[in-house]
Formats: structure tokens, sequence, C-alpha cells
């Protein structure tokens, strides 16, 4: 038997908070019809029969929770993220509530688990021994694509044998893509099976008009805020080295302005920034080292970096080349892979046009093997796995001993270096995600009971207190467009990026210059779940500054 914590042991007795809208009896309010953000044509060809559903939000009402008898389903899917077992926890929840014979049912280890039939009941016993606490550890994840007719006639299989009637699969923009396209298979076939998403990605960059934030955001920003912190600290204690901390966060820098805005940083680089304004990787070499002379001359020989994890694919240069080696691995992965290993770079250049070639050449060698060597299994590049604080700090030292030798630098310059990566994913959820993943599956739950299928559970509202929440679902074929995957054009969620005129961008805009210069750094110490709400169930300075 496993020994608790005394905060775990604390935690199992928090009861998180709920919206007055899912509380007792509802209904479903629709909206207007909705269209995908973009290439609708082609969009709405893929999904004939899920395209252009409604909004909705639910209202109370009077009287008693309709009953439902109905067994789910449920999958994690992808990276892990605070609050995945709340959001368990309160489909669990609703689903008895609607009716207390109802069964909920987890596939084991991600998508996966659907298709190879692993499963197991998720009992009460068992939900409860995880109730506001962190991981997936619950029925574990995968990153297993569902994309095929022969994965889901193999999932529907089991899922008619278990009398399962939806299925909700809780992850991020392509594991509700995936949704999607099973929710569109199963309506078109008459399977019976409804499919619900839950938006997943501590990344944040899964969220529109009616996805506020993708949970677990608000937790792993804690997190890594509070570790920043405590660099920060030991920094100003030194004061000798300069901190280079890359933080999680390839397709977007959300995780990395939120911990800026939380901790005032000396430089904090945000990728969207690099790409708006096309800047080479010594525009970027260059702006740190500016600052760090400026510092210099005060006598201040110390400071910290945040660099966003995909920052390298968004300096527009390298994503050209990006572009083209994802276009020639796919084009000619059967002769590549026949290709010995000592030769495989040289013969990916001579497949390059001269402008990327000369780039690719340019890059140190450990850069360039990872572009085009080591990727995921989703052709992918693994951007995490670039030691982007390591080449950068290298690169700004190399440039202030040029500026030594010219007599424009007389400091000191030795650095440290970090990744914020794993270490937030799996934290126990903070009372904002606790309550909004608990709510998030609940309301799923509520969503099965109306009938729907193709949508995403939705929580608005959420820098009111949580019960003034709204509850709702939101189609998921509205927030997709077609990208090229593999060479092939797909429907896929588009990501939403940092907005470069959006209010959390402009509110670090404003104060960076100072920060830069002046030692303004701030210690959020670690996530507090007990105590007073200003201090417990804040919301992310994001969340706010977008809601202001």
């Amino acid at each position: 038997m496993s020994t608790k914590s005394a905060l775990q042991i604390a935690r199992a007795a928090y009861q998180p908070k709920l919206p007055k809208a899912l509380r007792g009896a509802l209904k479903a309010v629709e909206g207007e019809p909705t269209q995908s953000v973009a290439d609708q044509a082609e969009v709405k060809k893929l999904f004939p029969n899920t395209y252009g559903m409604p909004y909705l939000h639910f209202e109370p009402v009077a009287g008693e929770t309709a009953k439902a008898s109905l067994n789910a389903g449920v999958i994690l899917s992808g990276g892990q993220a605070p609050g995945g077992h709340n959001v368990i926890a309160g489909l669990f929840d609703g689903l008895k509530r609607l009716n207390p014979a109802n069964k909920l049912y987890g596939f084991i280890l991600g998508p996966g688990g659907l298709v190879d039939h692993n499963y197991m009941e998720l009992t009460a016993d068992i939900i409860d021994e995880y109730r506001n606490t962190g991981g997936f550890d619950i029925i574990g994840s995968g990153r297993t694509k569902l994309e095929k007719k022969e994965q889901f006639d193999k999932g529907l299989e089991i899922l008619k044998k278990l009398d399962i009637k939806a299925l909700v699969i809780i992850g991020g923009d392509d594991s509700n893509t995936n949704a999607c396209v099973l929710a569109e298979y199963y309506k078109a076939i008459g399977a019976g099976v409804q499919v619900i998403g839950c938006p997943k990605t501590i990344d944040g960059d899964l969220k529109n008009s009616e996805i506020e934030t993708s949970f677990g955001f608000d937790t792993a920003t804690k997190v890594y805020s509070e570790i920043i912190g405590n660099i920060e600290r030991d920094c100003n204690s030194a004061r000798k080295y300069w901190h280079f901390i890359k933080l999680m966060g390839r397709s977007a820098s959300h995780v990395t302005l939120e911990c800026a805005l939380q901790t005032q940083p000396n430089i904090t680089l945000i990728g969207e920034e690099v790409e708006a304004k096309n800047q080479t990787l010594d525009d970027i070499v260059t702006y740190i080292a500016q600052a760090v002379a400026a510092r210099a001359a005060k006598g201040l020989n110390f400071g910290t970096v945040l660099v966003p994890e995909g920052l390298i694919e968004f300096i527009p240069a390298i994503k050209k080349l990006i572009s083209e080696l994802n276009d020639v691995l796919a084009a000619n992965q059967n002769e590549f892979n026949l290709i010995k290993m000592s030769r495989k770079i040289e013969y990916i250049v001579s497949k390059l046009s001269p402008a990327n070639a000369e780039i690719f050449k340019s890059l140190p060698e450990g850069v360039s093997r990872q572009l085009a060597l080591e990727r995921d299994p989703h052709g992918n590049v693994q951007v995490s796995l670039i030691e982007t604080e390591q080449l950068l700090a290298d690169m700004v030292g190399a440039k202030l001993a040029q500026w030594k030798e010219e007599g424009k630098y007389n400091g000191k310059f030795a650095t440290q270096h970090h990744f914020c990566g794993y270490e937030g994913r799996c934290a126990a959820p903070s009372n904002f995600d606790a309550d909004y993943c608990y709510s998030l599956g609940f309301n799923a739950s509520m969503l099965i009971a109306a009938g729907k299928t193709g949508y995403m559970s939705s929580i608005k509202n959420t820098v009111a207190p949580a019960d003034q929440w709204i509850a709702g679902g939101i189609p998921i074929t509205m927030m997709m467009n077609m990208e090229k995957r593999n060479g092939e054009m797909k429907p896929v969620i588009r990501k939403a990026l940092v907005e470069l005129d959006g209010a959390p961008f402009k509110e670090f805009a404003s104060h960076r210059d100072e920060w830069a210069i002046e030692t303004s750094f701030v210690y959020p110490g670690p996530i507090q779940y007990f105590g007073p709400s200003e201090v417990c169930d804040q919301p992310t300075k994001t969340l706010k500054l977008e809601h202001k």
C-alpha cells in the first residue's frame, strides 16, 4: 500500500467548486450555427455530419435532474497536464447523478487502449483515490493517433460489447481533432456512440472565444514561476551567473509569456514576435548580448533569460528550412530509410534548395542532426531535445568575447542552464485547475445526456468566482482549418498563438525595457492550496489580462 503525504491526504478532502448552472436540473440553450475558422468548404466536405452545429450553454431550471441510462468511456491522450484526474472525477460524478447504475470505463494508455481493447471499469473507490491529484496515472496516457477506419471499427467492437454510448477524449489540439474525426465516422455509420472532447494542454495554445484556457496551463505556469523565482533569488544572491531557462511550449509562447508576467526576468524571448519581426538567430543573440553589456556597465554581471521551447521554429529562415525538410523527408522516406546513417545528412543537403542547404550547413552539428533525423512518431521535429538555452548562451558568450576584444564590453559572463519541462506536467492541480477540470468533466456528462457529439466541453467566465462560470459546448469543427502534415493537407484544430496586439503581450512589452536593465525580480513562491481566496484561487495573469 502506497504512503500518502500530508498534502495528498488534505487535498483528497477538497471539494471542487461547481458552476451554479451544473448543480441541479438544467436545459441546453442553443445559439447560432457555427463554421470553421478557415477553409470552410474543405472542412465542411470532410465533416458533413458534424459541421455547422450551434454553440450551446446550460441554464438551471426548476425540477429534478432528468435521468439518463448510459455507460461512458474515457481516454487520456497526449502529454500529461495537471487536473486530468479531476476531469474524470467530474465525469464520473455527473454520470452517477444521471443514474447511479451508469458505468465509466477507462481505456488504458491512451487511444491505443480503445483499439487494443485494453480497459478497466472506474469505480467509486478508484476515483476517490485520484481526486485532486496530478498526473494521468489512473489509466495512463498515450499518443496513438485515431485516424484510420480499421481503428474506428476495432474500437467500436469494444464500445458495443461494454454498452458504451459515449466516449470522452481528454487531450490537446491533435487529440481533439481525432475526437472530431471519430465523432464524424460514428455518426455517419449510425453507430450510436457520441464523442466529446475536453481541452487539455499546459502549452495554452488550445483556446478561443469559447475555450478561455486549456486545463493544466494554470498549474504548470505557477510551478515554473516558482522555479524561476527561486533561480532569480539565487541569481540575485550570488550575483555572478546569467541563467538561461527554457520553458515548455513547442508551438506557442504562452507559457513563457505568463511566467515572464509572474517573475519579471531580465530577458524574455517570445517566438511569435521573433517571427513577426523576421529576426535571425544573430538578431536574437545580439539583443541578449546588448542587455548583458548594459547591466555589466552598471556592475550587474548576472541576470535571467526565458526561452520558449519552440523558439528555433519561429525563426523565419529556420522555419522555412524545417518546412522544406518535412517535404523532403515525406517525399523520399523509402529511399532515405535505405541510406547508411553516415550519409543521411549529406543526402538531405543534396535535396534542399541552395538557400536552405546553406542555412542547414551553418547550424551546429547537434541541431542539424536533430532537425533531420530525430523525429517523433508523427514526423515532427523534437524541439524539446534542442538545447536552445545552451545554444544561445554559447553564442552570446562568443559575441561578448568579440566585443571585449573590440573594447565594447568589459564585464564577466558565466552561465547556468535550465529546462522547466516535465516538472510542471503532473503537479497537483491548483485550486483553479481542480475546479475547472472537475467542471469540464461534469459538463461533459451533461453534453452526453443532451445527446451531443463532436462537441468540446466549454467552461467560460473563468475570471469570475466558480459559481458564476458558464457551462456549455462548442462544436470541434468550429476550431478547424487545413494544414500540411507529413506532406498532406489535413483538417486540424488551429493553434492559438500569442497575439502581439493582445493585452498580455502588451503588458509585458510595456515593462521589458525596464526589467532588462534593472533587477525587478518577483518571487511567486509555491502554489497555495489553503488560505484566502486572493492567494489560492487566482487564475493566471494571462487570463485576467485577456478579460480585463
